[in-house]
């Protein structure tokens, strides 16, 4: 990549080393190996035609920070699998749906999509800022190692569901998802092994450092995501 430097993290996994760049707000790129992965690619945080072309991309809600046309137009070829939701899929060309509860494979990679929706957080006419349905969270298993991207979401009560995650990535961007005191819950529910807080606007995120502080399971770790 040229231009812009992003912070990256690498994790071990027991099918090669997982590079996890941030690029920025609620944008990742995940490569293991010669697999690149794109999550809600978005223009504003990054410069798409310098970064390497989609194996797979995933999309969790049509909202334009997260579903940018001009960006996937970028990034994504004839063999790129676009996993997307249904109110994405009326805006792009080509794609696979998955709701709640949906899993698949593609690019060797397994994909559990799981809800994300707001409970307390709503507009002033009371409508959900993400209503339950609209919206994915995907957990990825990567051979031992299991990522989640909550996406847009507050704590719900599936999150005490999921199982064996090793990386969780809790969206903390106010009013529209979680503050930190339900960051930290949902962490403690499922209990990941690493924290990344993202899309977090100006929300504090040491705030979330201090509420996990107790729980020795739990590394946060902070990164240029705002």
């Amino acid at each position: 990549m040229t231009g812009k430097v992003y912070e990256t993290d690498v994790f071990p996994t027991s099918v090669g080393e997982l590079a996890m760049t941030f690029l920025g707000h609620g944008t990742l790129m995940f490569e293991l190996g010669e697999t690149v992965i794109h999550i809600d690619p978005f223009g504003r945080v990054a410069d798409y035609s310098e970064l390497p072309e989609a194996d797979l991309v995933l999309i969790t809600h049509e909202h334009m920070d997260h579903l940018d046309l001009d960006a996937l137009s970028e990034i994504v070829v004839d063999e790129t699998v676009v996993v997307l939701t249904e109110r994405c899929a009326e805006k792009v060309d080509h794609g696979v749906v998955l709701g709640p509860g949906d899993a698949m494979t593609a690019a060797g990679i397994e994909i559990a999509a799981v809800p994300a929706y707001n409970i307390k957080h709503t507009r002033p006419g009371g409508q959900p800022f993400h209503p339950k349905g609209a919206g994915n969270g995907y957990v990825l298993t990567l051979g031992d190692t299991r990522v989640y991207v909550a996406g847009d979401t507050e704590d719900i009560p599936e999150m005490a569901e999921l199982e064996g995650i090793d990386i969780a990535f809790l969206p903390m961007n106010l009013p529209y998802t979680m503050t930190p005191a339900m960051a930290a819950k949902a962490a403690r529910a499922f209990k990941p092994k690493v924290v990344y807080p993202y899309h977090f606007g100006d929300t504090d995120t040491g705030e979330l450092v201090r509420l996990l502080a107790d729980e020795s399971g739990i590394e946060v770790r902070v990164r240029d995501l705002a």
